[in-house]
């Protein structure tokens, strides 16, 4: 199956063994950013994955697009242009500390794009699917009206769109509201990942205390509220998602998740993970294989099981994308 992912291509700079800033006097180098972390999990399950980004005209841009080279993923579309390569830098947390990032993002070639910079017609020939995340529209005017074209075009072909919504204060930094410009992205989507966090900065909407209800192993949570605020204001979505995450401390993590199709609330396994190599990425890996879950498999429960054992199994690997065992 063919899935278009739209977002920046990053470098990352990580303090060695968990050091922090203040201590590190060398960084690891790796390459990733959530659409790219879900095509490069895609491609490896087997499916035809289309990238779409800007990258700067150097050795960094080069160097990262060889590493989507490396898992085959379809680059064919990405332009070159620009000087500057989004970076951000991660201390990983450890135990009681909780980590910290760092992003240099501002003035990168991915955030000079606009509505024009590419031929979505083109780019969604023969697409079955298309993912982008609320990441992406954060960056820039420009980049919020690039989305916005890509999703219009997605549309019109009838194609089923993903989003992230994944709300990110340190990035909203260009004078706009993100309500302002987060719903008319959202509202032809078909799947959608939210928290009560997406809910009140995209849609000012905010659950009250009667809204929070007990799960098992995680606490008061507000699932349904967040599900049926969404698909309340935007018919489009077929399917909501609630992660669920208890932090035991940095290291220690319980994690499942709830999918709202219209008419059921489903609860997937409960993953009990007891020593986290690299957080980065887990979510990705839950859409990447909740995407191809979609893709290729029928029954809700099966999907949603396959994408928490995808993402609590990405929590053991370094770096930003799953990578798959061997066998």
């Amino acid at each position: 199956m063919r899935v278009v992912t739209f977002g920046e291509l990053l470098m990352r700079f990580s303090t060695p063994e968990n050091l922090r800033f203040s201590q590190a006097k060398s960084y690891d180098v790796y390459i990733g950013g959530a659409e790219a972390n879900i095509a490069i999990y895609l491609s490896q399950l087997q499916n035809d994955v289309r990238y779409i980004t800007v990258v700067p005209d150097n050795e960094l841009g080069k160097t990262a697009l060889n590493e989507l080279h490396q898992w085959k993923v379809n680059t064919d579309m990405v332009k070159s242009q620009g000087q500057k390569m989004g970076l951000y830098f991660l201390e990983k947390g450890a135990s009681a500390r909780g980590g910290n990032i760092i992003y240099d993002r501002e003035g990168s070639s991915f955030s000079q794009i606009d509505e024009f910079t590419f031929d979505w017609d083109q780019i969604l020939e023969g697409a079955d699917w298309f993912h982008w995340t609320g990441i992406t529209p954060a960056l820039s005017k420009g980049a919020a009206s690039a989305c916005k074209s890509a999703i219009d075009a997605a549309k019109k072909r009838n194609i089923p769109i993903s989003c992230d919504l994944n709300y990110r204060s340190k990035l909203w930094k260009y004078g706009v509201d993100p309500k302002e410009i987060m719903p008319q992205l959202i509202e032809n989507c078909s799947v959608v990942i939210a928290n009560e966090h997406d809910v009140v900065n995209y849609l000012g909407i905010s659950p009250q205390n009667k809204d929070y209800k007990e799960v098992k192993g995680f606490g008061m949570r507000c699932y349904e509220f967040v599900s049926k605020a969404m698909a309340g204001q935007f018919p489009n979505i077929q399917y909501v998602i609630s992660t669920l995450r208890e932090t035991i401390n940095a290291s220690q993590n319980r994690w499942s998740g709830i999918l709202f199709n219209g008419t059921d609330f489903i609860q997937g396994d409960v993953h009990e993970i007891d020593s986290i190599v690299d957080r980065v990425g887990g979510g990705d890996s839950f859409m990447a294989a909740f995407i191809h879950g979609k893709l290729h498999f029928n029954e809700d429960k099966k999907v949603l099981d396959f994408a928490l054992e995808a993402s609590a199994k990405k929590l053991s690997i370094q770096g930003d994308y799953y990578i798959l065992d061997n066998d």
